[in-house]
């Protein structure tokens, strides 16, 4: 695969996260369980609380920044300020995220167990196309 589409690829996995986030807004508690967000997010807007709504327009803030850093390293937009490290912390970050796995499935009870292997199962996809996508395109970032 051509370097250039490494980050392509993980700009476009981190639009999409960004979007499925986005509609957990709008489609509400039932969206909030079936991405496994907990019994307890899904209940906040069941009651109309804000706390779902600016948590996940939060990250989908995050995601949709973390979308514009790999497009910018693939050359699509403007070179962002400090594009090498900040791919590098999102990549290391996702890493992180999926290495969590034993801790969350410990603390976050009121995850489902599956919700916890796929979301780690994915984001280690997302990290490991984000390295490619970094060691690829080094001399470029």
């Amino acid at each position: 695969m051509d370097r250039i589409n490494w980050l392509v690829a993980a700009g476009m996995l981190n639009a999409i996260a960004a979007l499925l986030h986005l509609g957990c807004v709008f489609g509400g508690p039932s969206w909030y369980r079936f991405f496994g967000a907990g019994e307890g997010m899904a209940r906040l807007a069941e009651q109309g609380s804000w706390r779902p709504v600016v948590v996940t327009l939060g990250i989908t803030a995050i995601l949709a920044g973390w979308a514009a850093y790999a497009f910018s390293g693939a050359g699509l937009l403007p070179r962002l300020p400090l594009l090498r490290p900040a791919l590098i912390l999102i990549c290391a970050i996702y890493f992180a995220r999926a290495a969590a796995y034993p801790v969350m499935l410990a603390r976050m009870p009121g995850h489902s167990t599956t919700f916890l292997q796929i979301s780690s199962a994915i984001v280690l996809v997302f990290a490991i196309v984000h390295a490619i996508g970094i060691w690829t395109s080094w001399d470029r970032l």
